[in-house]
């Protein structure tokens, strides 16, 4: 079938709106009619850093409404609202023991389009993205991808849980699990960030640490649910997280990247508190003995959330319908004609999710 999308021709090129044959959904696959998709910083990272191949349609955190459904699918049905995450195999050992974000396949899947031939334009194939591609109006995914969600929640809003929003939450509720009263410092004030920031009031923390370096990021935090914003430019934010919590915190979420801001991260940890990192981080060095062992401090790193989305997204629209993670506080809606504006100022930070709305 004929459908618009939002083709990248090659490394950093914009996005130019075009006409695109789509593949019928195969028998483990739906059809989806694309009612909005967040512009997400992995999207960046994809087109502009030359790691997936071109073209390419990108998008990764689609929603939209079921059109069709193959003769195999069991889990949602035609006219399903449902949200789109990414892609794994089902099939190999993690995925089998509840943690397909470490799928086996994880980078052929969702930046390879392994298997995935869906996409065609002018007589050339196009790369699929995440096993969606929902920077158009309709996407084929495989049933893996799908998450069913109520129809009673304002599905233009729900997009951005397929991937960065789902990440923070994910990583503090999945797999730090902070016990009621324990402390936690989260490093970056983005979406991740701030996922993480209500994910943490959720869980019943004691004292919840934002830090940041622009201003407008951390009132949200506060917002939000921070009970200290600390802008890193301004103070010392080591001494300064002691000073809130005495000896350090039980937990840290790292999302920046940023060596200096990882070495904060750990370096304002109490002995045995553990440190998440889910911001993609260069080669750096850590002392290990004085940074890490000497304290018992724990080092992890967290894709996704560590979650099975099927369970967990439905899990945040409950909390968001119950006034408890008011995620759409983060989101700010452009039209498909202005894909590139939304990409712009997602990347460069002037909006926190930059969501685009269909034709």
């Amino acid at each position: 079938m004929k459908i618009e999308a939002a083709v990248t021709h090659g490394m950093g090129e914009e996005f130019e709106i075009g006409e695109v044959e789509l593949a019928e959904p195969r028998s483990n696959e739906v059809l989806v009619r694309v009612v909005a998709t967040d512009v997400c910083h992995t999207d960046a990272v994809a087109r502009d850093n030359g790691i997936v191949p071109y073209p390419i349609v990108l998008g990764h955190e689609g929603a939209g409404i079921v059109e069709r459904a193959g003769a195999n699918v069991k889990t949602v049905g035609p006219g399903d609202h449902v949200v789109l995450s990414y892609s794994s195999c089902g099939h190999c050992e993690n995925c089998l023991s509840a943690h397909p974000s470490t799928c086996e396949k994880m980078n052929d899947l969702n930046f390879g389009s392994e298997g995935i031939e869906r996409l065609e334009q002018d007589g050339r194939p196009v790369a699929t993205f995440f096993g969606q591609s929902s920077f158009a109006t309709y996407a084929v995914a495989d049933e893996r991808n799908v998450v069913k969600v109520p129809d009673n929640v304002e599905l233009e809003l729900l997009g951005p849980l397929g991937c960065g929003i789902q990440t923070g939450s994910g990583t503090v509720l999945v797999r730090l699990k902070p016990s009621f009263g324990s402390t936690i410092a989260v490093y970056g004030c983005g979406a991740v960030g701030l996922s993480a920031v209500m994910a943490a009031k959720i869980a019943g923390c004691r004292t919840v640490i934002a830090v940041d370096v622009h201003e407008r990021r951390l009132e949200l935090a506060r917002e939000l649910g921070a009970d200290y914003a600390l802008n890193g430019s301004e103070v010392d934010v080591v001494e300064e997280v002691r000073k809130a919590t005495g000896s350090g915190t039980h937990f840290a979420v790292e999302t920046t990247g940023v060596p200096a801001v990882v070495h904060q991260s750990l370096a304002a940890l109490r002995p045995l508190g553990t440190v998440a990192i889910v911001g993609i981080t260069p080669e750096m060095t850590v002392d290990m003995f004085g940074e890490v062992m000497a304290e018992g401090k724990t080092v992890t790193g967290v894709i996704e959330g560590d979650t099975v989305p099927q369970l967990f997204i439905p899990e945040l629209v409950e909390y968001y319908r119950q006034g408890r993670f008011p995620f759409d506080k983060l989101v700010e809606f452009y039209d498909f004609e202005n894909i590139n504006q939304a990409f712009e100022d997602s990347r460069t930070g002037k909006t926190i999710k930059s969501v685009v709305k269909m034709r």
